[in-house]
């Protein structure tokens, strides 16, 4: 028997595979097990005070392949804060107004489902 840790999706499962003899017919499957799921990682923290009024969600879930701003930039109603790829597609994330970066709440290659924030902004 081998034992591996395998994440799906963000959950984390503890499987063990037990492996064949050539010729040898499989055990007749157990109810599956999911192990206990590991907590999400924490989100960053913005410094205080520094929490924005205006979110910036991912519209998909994908993985960050670049992050346009840094906090304190100042940007404009459409300018690109990321670019997530879904579905081998790179989506540009707009700002959805005018204002100042308060926070970025990811980084390049971290997996984003929808409703993540990716930022915020104070307008």
């Amino acid at each position: 028997m081998k034992r591996y840790n395998i994440t799906v999706n963000g959950s984390a499962y503890d499987v063990t595979v037990e492996e064949l003899e050539a010729g040898a017919e499989a055990p007749a499957a157990s109810a599956p097990v999911a192990a206990p799921k590991a907590k999400p990682a924490a989100p960053k923290a913005a410094p205080a005070g520094a929490q924005g009024g205006v979110k910036v969600e991912a519209p998909m879930p994908g993985t960050v392949v670049d992050v346009k701003v840094k906090v304190g930039d100042k940007v404009k109603n459409g300018d690109d804060i990321a670019i997530v790829e879904a579905m081998k597609m790179e989506n540009s994330i707009p700002a959805p107004c005018d204002g100042t970066i308060a926070s970025v709440n990811v980084a390049k290659g971290d997996s984003v489902n929808t409703g993540t924030i990716i930022a915020t902004i104070n307008a």
